[in-house]
């Protein structure tokens, strides 16, 4: 699984108006959390922290961050949850979950789908459901994605999660009988006129 390093200040003053003030600077609130820690507020530079989403955009990543309040220290987390301006779509805040190591750990994995399905070739439609799963393992094991063969799937077939392979030291998480994708019978055009009514 890839690693980066992200450079945090510990954030000392909180409420909505000091981070408007932080955002206004080119800096986004942050937040780490986990087991065994204080919740810390954080503060990351914008262009930092877009720099990576955007170059592994889709991928699991194990963060160090890298504080730069006096004596620098580091602490590995992931990436739990971004949240966007409704409008601008600017990245207005970001919650890490720090890692223990030796401990087990949930995190969205994206999946990717190899094979062409045999019911495209006759006519079907492929729908994707889910992009990522939920899996428990331990960060040394995170996978950077999860490769799911779908060339098997013929008209109506659904793929479900239970049906997703993965090693035995991960775990999946989602429910089992979770949709992931399938293949629907694409729908013939109606005749023109077929359903329309006359009228005198």
């Amino acid at each position: 699984m890839k690693q980066v390093t992200l450079k945090v200040k510990k954030r000392e003053k909180l409420g909505k108006e000091t981070a408007k003030k932080i955002r206004r600077e080119g800096f986004i609130p942050a937040i780490l959390y986990g087991k065994g820690i204080d919740p810390t507020p954080l503060t990351i530079k914008y262009s930092d922290f877009e720099k990576i989403y955007k170059r592994y955009k889709g991928e699991a990543l194990i963060y160090t961050l890298e504080f730069e309040n006096g004596v620098i220290t580091r602490k590995q987390a992931i990436l739990k949850e971004i949240q966007r301006h409704p409008v601008t779509d600017m990245v207005i805040h970001v919650d890490f979950q720090a890692i223990e190591e030796g401990k087990p750990i949930e995190i969205k994995v994206p999946l990717e789908f190899v094979g062409k399905p045999i019911g495209l070739t006759k006519g079907g439609v492929l729908e994707i459901m889910l992009h990522e799963i939920t899996i428990e393992c331990l960060p040394k094991d995170i996978p950077d994605k999860i490769v799911v063969d779908i060339s098997s799937l013929d008209v109506g077939d659904n793929l479900h999660v239970a049906d997703i392979k993965v090693p035995e030291n991960i775990k999946i998480v989602d429910r089992p009988e979770e949709t992931v994708v399938t293949i629907v019978a694409e729908e013939a055009p109606e005749e023109e006129g077929a359903t329309s009514k006359t009228t005198e």
